[in-house]
Formats: structure tokens, sequence, C-alpha cells
């Protein structure tokens, strides 16, 4: 947490926070334990009952350590490689933030979930990795302009506080499915499908705050043993309903956008 809790605002009243042993606060008297494990919990009321179970964040880490969707995390690298702090939200178990902390020695990040088990496992995933339990639909944590870049894969997207937060420069890289991502796959196991219009969306909602700046398209083979297929299911929000007990190895096919925005000084 070292590095970060000068960055943090505090979630009650958007004060400077300060450290102080295990315990994070602000000037008005708002304190926060930094957990054992090493986050920090701001959350404001009880997680939702869709945040991330301890064993969806199992599979999640499983299947990511195995590397199938390391191509996005080279991809995410080439956007942010001379960001110097970067804050990814909905960040899970930070296996991607982490990806690129480890190619860039002089970067720190901040993994922002609204599961207490993401951040518990995200705590540990680098050195100079801080975790911290937040909802990206509220005010984010953090002080205005304290980030160079924001990472958001497959998470949810608050344009407004991603632009507060961005320093003059600042880049927000949005990873989303495009239709054909595992298109196939989810049509087999009935997973969750894909609005056909996503891509318009996704530049109408961020062109309000930021500025289209590229990205690039990341197609993938993906060949899947019978435990990661297993482990696709468990991870996503198909888990809440059924994860089967068994699922047959398969070649999915990883289809995903790689999106760019800038914050420049005008507002678009």
């Amino acid at each position: 947490m070292d590095g970060w809790v000068e960055l943090l605002s505090c979630p009650a009243c958007a004060a400077p926070m300060f450290r102080a042993d295990t315990v994070v606060g602000c000037p008005t008297g708002h304190r926060f334990d930094i957990a054992r494990q090493g986050h920090l919990n701001l959350l404001q009321r009880a997680a939702p009952l869709n945040a991330d179970t301890p064993q969806m964040v199992a599979a999640r880490a499983r299947f990511l350590d195995a590397g199938h969707y390391r191509a996005i995390s080279d991809a995410v690298l080439r956007q942010v490689s001379s960001a110097r702090r970067i804050v990814e939200v909905g960040a899970g178990t930070g296996h991607h933030l982490a990806r690129v902390l480890d190619q860039l020695p002089a970067t720190t990040g901040l993994a922002v979930d609204i599961s207490s088990a993401a951040a518990r496992k995200a705590a540990r995933a680098h050195p100079r990795m801080a975790a911290v339990v937040a909802d990206t639909w509220q005010r984010l944590p953090l002080r205005d302009g304290s980030v160079d870049a924001v990472l958001c894969i497959f998470a949810p997207r608050n344009a407004a506080e991603f632009r507060r937060v961005l320093s003059p420069g600042g880049v927000v890289v949005v990873v989303s499915p495009n239709p054909g991502h595992l298109a196939q796959f989810r049509e087999q196991h009935g997973l969750l499908g894909i609005e056909p219009d996503k891509a318009r969306h996704l530049t109408d909602t961020m062109s309000q705050y930021l500025r289209a700046s590229g990205g690039e398209q990341v197609q993938r083979r993906l060949p899947l043993d019978a435990e990661a297929a297993r482990d696709l299911i468990a991870m996503g929000p198909n888990a809440f309903h059924n994860t089967p007990e068994a699922a047959p190895a398969v070649s999915a096919v990883l289809d995903v956008a790689v999106s760019v925005f800038t914050r420049t000084d005008e507002v678009p």
C-alpha cells in the first residue's frame, strides 16, 4: 500500500488520506484498516451479491496463470509503456496489471475491485501493486489527476471518473469482447451473450469525456483442455447459476477490441 496512500482520497468525504501503521485515514476522522492480507477495503456498503466469490477468483487465477489471455496483457502493455502510475478497475486477481508491471520496472499499480476475495489475491500479485475494494460505479477513491493510465479489462466503465483521476495526457485502455469472442463456446454452454452494438456504445459513452486515440484488435485461437474450459465458465457470471462438473476440451476464439482514450485539456 506504500506509495499509493498519498494518492488516495477518502470514500466518505473525498479528503486526502494518510497511513498510520495498519490504519488509513483522513483528517476528518474516517478510518479504514489494512487487512492482514494487504488490501484496503474502502467500500461504503455491503458488497453486492454479484461480486466475485473465492471460487470464481480461484478459477480465474488458474485460467489466466495458464497464459490463455496473455495476448490481452501484451496488447495493454503496448498502450501504457510510458505510464508510471496505473490503476486497473475491475482488476480481479490483478493478473493483467501484474504482467504489465513486470515489463515496466519504474511503474507502480493499484488494483481496484468490488470483491474482497479478488482484492486479497491482487494484493499479493506483484510487489509494486496495491489493492483496494471499491465500486467503479461510484467515486473512485483517488485524488484528481493522480494516475497516468486506467485499465478497464472486461470491467465496468465510469468515463467521468476515469477522466477525473487521469493526469493530462493520461490514457484509458478498455478491453471489450467483440461479437465473435468465445462465440461457439458461449453457445455450447449457454453463457451470456454480447450486445451487437457494444463497440458503438463504448465509443459514444467514453467520447463524452475522453478523446478516442487508437487501439487494436486481438484475435487468437485458444486450445482449452477440459480443466481450462471448466474454469472459463466458473470464473464468469454464469458461475452464479450453473458450473458443470466437467467441460469437454475445445478450441475457442479470443476476439477482443483494445480501445484507447486520452484525457485532453478540453472536454470533448
